[in-house]
């Protein structure tokens, strides 16, 4: 039989789960819409999907590294309460997402998500998540992964706040010894530490250069006395300005937090550390997860919603 639209339409409304899951269930059933509901059910989705409008904002950032070190994967799946990411089940179920996607060849979250779930035959990775909504019983969201691989050396991994935060670092070397690993590691802290956005220079595009020139071109021409400086002064005044922006955002351009000077940047450092082990080293990127960040967290106001309760 063949499923139309209207049909999944329809029996996304009677259970509210996914537009996906509901092709599926319809599949399965050959167009049966109680079977189809009840296929959901079986399967968690259909409970799963009432608690998706609530927001998961917390959760835990874990990383997963090979016993070689040449593979790592970062992962961050999310809850609605610290109170769950702190569960021990909670954190259980993560690891296992954290080793089928350091396995995974998918090259998204969505094919992630559809894939066979290692841990249990006949489910997909999706299925296997709606199951654990339904036992723990807040909302769960598997919202990203990022694989690193490095032949020529190793990625080193930090995870800070007992995974609020997870670093990976992709570190090139013909030499790898203690020294060189806690380098990499000193590396992983300060990206948790000071965020940079990019690993270098050459990462930054032209045009997000020319863009922040023309911001700074703006302030100046908007402040009555540097508006009057010579046009030589003004270009000057915004190379430098452009000049202190890239070492705040640039790993390798930032100032290296355990520098005894404070004035050393890290690629000094990695230069330092690969002189004094005869070692030639690269930092090629970075991960960063940072639980939660650009998810909009519901602002509860407990007194409106107490009044609420009681009929006020």
């Amino acid at each position: 039989m063949a499923i139309t639209a209207a049909m999944v339409k329809e029996l996304r409304e009677m259970s509210g789960a996914g537009m996906m899951d509901c092709k599926k269930a319809l599949t399965a059933t050959d167009g049966d819409m109680d079977k189809a509901v009840e296929f959901l059910r079986e399967k968690g989705l259909a409970t799963a999907q009432k608690k998706a409008g609530r927001i998961a904002a917390e959760g835990i950032v874990m990383l997963k590294v090979t016993e070689d070190s040449k593979k790592a994967v970062a992962v961050e799946v999310n809850a609605e309460t610290d109170f769950v990411a702190k569960n021990e089940k909670f954190q259980g179920y993560v690891a296992q997402v954290a080793e089928q996607a350091l396995e995974t060849s998918a090259a998204d979250i969505d094919a992630f998500l559809a894939e066979p779930w290692k841990f249990e035959e006949g489910k997909t990775v999706n299925e296997a998540l709606a199951g654990q909504i339904a036992v723990i019983g807040e909302n769960m969201k598997i919202r990203r992964f990022q694989k690193v691989e490095e032949a020529n050396g190793f990625v080193a991994s930090y995870t800070h706040m007992g995974g609020k935060i997870g670093v990976l670092v992709d570190v090139e070397t013909d030499v790898v010894n203690d020294a060189v690993k806690e380098m990499a590691k000193n590396v992983a802290m300060q990206v948790a530490a000071l965020k940079p956005l990019y690993t270098n220079r050459s990462e930054i595009s032209q045009e997000y250069i020319d863009h922040e020139k023309e911001i700074l071109m703006a302030q100046i021409m908007n402040d009555p006395k540097e508006s009057q400086k010579p046009e030589k002064v003004i270009k000057g005044m915004i190379e430098g300005r452009i000049n202190k922006e890239l070492k705040e955002i640039c790993l390798l351009d930032q100032v290296y937090v355990k520098a005894e000077d404070g004035k050393q940047i890290v690629s000094k450092y990695v230069d330092e550390v690969a002189k004094a082990n005869s070692a030639k080293i690269k930092i090629k990127s970075f991960v960063r997860f940072e639980t939660g960040e650009g998810i909009e967290k519901k602002e509860e106001d407990f007194a409106a919603e107490v009044a609420k309760q009681m009929g006020n």
